[in-house]
């Protein structure tokens, strides 16, 4: 019965986030900046979502707004759950800046 059990979670989800396919929500947000942007998808980037991730960071257009920096609402709720799970608290700078609030959560799961 263990071996089982051992063997199904095995074959249960992974954390292969860059071996799934892209998504479709990924694939028509690409075309729209490569049609705004005179560009071409490379198929490397059509290969996985990371790929994709990274090549939609690297070509959509800059957002002028002050709170682009901010970080997302899901962001927050996922530091949240961490820093209560956790017993740490979040410091207050993150909530200002994306990206200290990315490397919180890399230093903190």
């Amino acid at each position: 019965m263990a071996q089982y059990s051992r063997n199904s979670a095995l074959g249960g989800p992974s954390n292969d986030y860059h071996l799934l396919p892209v998504t479709d929500r990924q694939m028509r947000y690409a075309r729209a900046i490569a049609e705004q942007s005179a560009l071409e998808i490379p198929v490397e980037a059509q290969r996985d979502r990371r790929s994709m991730s990274d090549w939609i960071s690297a070509h959509k257009p800059h957002d002028p707004s002050p709170f682009a920096n901010y970080p997302t609402g899901k962001q927050v709720a996922y530091a949240e759950r961490i820093s209560r799970s956790k017993r740490r608290p979040i410091p207050s700078e993150c909530f200002r800046d994306k990206h200290a609030m990315s490397q919180w959560i890399d230093h903190n799961k």
